[in-house]
């Protein structure tokens, strides 16, 4: 279990002093290989972007051969200072993605080492803006996404998992968490067997899927409505990109201060954990590559997606 992890890390991040800085001292010292933190400046403020390496024994890092998985927090901000105090719920993909990394860098130093790398990244703001959306308010960002994308996605991520709160909305309505399907250049794909197996061991119940339209895989900033940033690393990347949900019965707003459930971010970092033993091995598929070329054979490339389209 990851409690310990999420509580540590939740202890560290509920203050307007959260930094990047202090979560590196910490990742460093549980055994996390490589750590770095930027912080960038956008028009509504700054935050600190930070990214992990946690090498594999057979980790490309090394001139192996496995395949690296990336695991990214998304979110606006930790806390929507002044105007709300404390940790809001928009930053439980945050939490989830640092506890997972955390638990991941301590097996490491205890000798349990996963075959391939793991990078995970995400950005720490305890003071981030928010904005209005329907059905209730989201929680804004310092920078915008394509700045977000460039420091959250690595060309050494051969997969991602993408966590973020998803709690405002009424498209799933569940208290845990829920998958998306495989989005990969421009394409929604099936949803992955191998990501449900490893979600039915983890939570103990069925898999509980969100749907995702054409407009959730589009670039912010398309004047398209999206259910939230989930997604957003697949317009940065060529890999395939998965989101992981963390979800309520009852829509909440991503500025609400006391509804992030220790519970369901833990079930999150644990389920991103367990994909990263998997996918190392090779045990793990986030999509049929023969469907895939299948698909392009068909029907072409979808690139366009990832892109503004014809306000470019």
């Amino acid at each position: 279990m990851l409690l310990k992890q999420v509580l540590e890390l939740f202890d560290l991040l509920d203050t307007p002093q959260a930094n990047g800085e202090v979560i590196k001292e910490l990742m460093l010292a549980r055994g996390v290989d490589e750590a770095a933190v930027e912080t960038v400046t956008g028009p509504k403020g700054s935050t600190d972007c930070v990214k992990f390496l946690i090498k594999g024994s057979n980790g490309k890092s090394s001139g192996g051969t496995a395949p690296t998985l990336g695991i990214i927090g998304r979110l606006g901000g930790l806390g929507a200072r002044p105007e709300v105090i404390g940790f809001v719920s928009d930053g439980d993909g945050a939490l989830a993605a640092l506890a997972a990394g955390l638990k991941l860098a301590e097996m490491h130093s205890r000798g349990d080492v996963l075959a391939g790398d793991v990078i995970v990244s995400t950005h720490i703001c305890p003071n981030a803006p928010t904005q209005d959306h329907f059905p209730v308010p989201f929680m804004d960002s310092p920078i915008d996404m394509q700045l977000c994308n460039r420091m959250d996605v690595d060309d050494r991520m051969d997969a991602i998992l993408s966590i973020d709160t998803t709690k405002g909305n009424r498209v799933i309505n569940l208290n845990g968490i829920a998958i998306s399907n495989t989005i990969k250049e421009g394409y929604i794909l099936e949803v992955s067997n191998d990501l449900m197996d490893v979600m039915t061991r983890v939570t103990g119940k069925l898999p509980a899927i969100f749907a995702c339209a054409q407009q959730d895989i589009t670039p912010y900033g398309n004047d398209l409505h999206h259910l939230n940033s989930i997604l957003q690393p697949a317009t940065a990347t060529n890999s395939p990109v998965v989101g992981v949900a963390i979800t309520t019965e009852q829509a909440v707003a991503g500025c609400a201060t006391g509804a992030s459930h220790p519970q369901d971010v833990e079930v999150a970092a644990r389920f991103a954990v367990e994909v990263a033993k998997g996918y190392g091995e090779g045990k793990i598929s986030f999509y049929d590559e023969k469907e895939y070329a299948h698909l392009l054979k068909l029907y072409g490339a979808m690139n366009r997606f990832q892109t503004f389209g014809d306000c470019e």
